[in-house]
């Protein structure tokens, strides 16, 4: 059977990453976690004090930096890696979240890791969360994913996901985080976030993880109907 390439992009604690895991577990396809990969990145910049706006330093940093994602049996999770070291707690900090959006918006990093996504996805079955997935890296998937929620919603989602890896922050703070994000998502000249023309739109503020889920499988199972009937013809 074809297989396809399923691209969810939307807003920061929307629920994207979730959904495109289950998802990807549901039709036994490879979940590519896009933004893990600009956070290890980020985790190396701040790392080795690579100043973002020296060019040199940041080409010459990306050819020294490995990205790879492994499953470990004891989470159940696929988890980031950097040069070999698993850092899937680290990316997801506070003080990574902070700094991601100023490394994502420089060419040379969305450049890198733009091909590198490609490659990933060659042989299609495989569902990718981000930004600018179903804009710049997959623009010929056969389903677009849009998703968006209120932001207080969004907030109070990633204060709980912090409160669990015993970061405790108050939501005041991870609003004003997540304005800042979605400005410089959305108003950066690289690669802004924004909607596909043929993207489906998923409001998440008042629907569960598994009702999301379940309808974004709905139309995969669909599309992939679709598009195997169409190898038929």
């Amino acid at each position: 059977m074809k297989k396809i390439i399923i691209a969810i992009d939307g807003y920061s604690g929307c629920g994207k990453s979730t959904t495109a895991k289950i998802v990807a577990e549901k039709l036994n396809y490879v979940y590519i976690d896009s933004g893990a990969m600009y956070r290890a990145v980020t985790l190396y910049f701040l790392r080795h004090q690579i100043p973002l706006d020296d060019t040199e330093a940041v080409i010459n940093a990306l050819k020294r930096i490995d990205i790879r994602f492994e499953y470990n049996p004891h989470t159940h999770k696929s988890e980031t890696y950097l040069n070999g070291e698993s850092v899937e707690g680290e990316v997801r900090s506070m003080a990574i979240s902070d700094k991601v959006s100023d490394v994502s918006k420089i060419h040379e990093v969305r450049e890198a890791l733009v091909m590198l996504q490609q490659r990933l996805g060659l042989q299609k079955g495989i569902v990718m969360d981000g930004r600018d997935i179903g804009t710049q890296v997959f623009p010929q998937a056969e389903l677009k994913i849009f998703m968006e929620a209120d932001i207080d919603i969004r907030a109070e989602r990633r204060q709980a996901e912090l409160l669990a890896k015993g970061e405790d922050l108050p939501l005041s703070d991870i609003i004003q985080n997540l304005q800042k994000r979605d400005l410089i998502d959305t108003q950066r000249s690289e690669s802004p976030l924004r909607k596909a023309d043929d993207a489906i739109e998923l409001d998440s503020s008042n629907i569960t993880i598994e009702e999301q889920t379940q309808y974004v499988i709905e139309l995969a199972q669909k599309v992939i109907q679709e598009v195997n009937v169409m190898e038929l013809v």
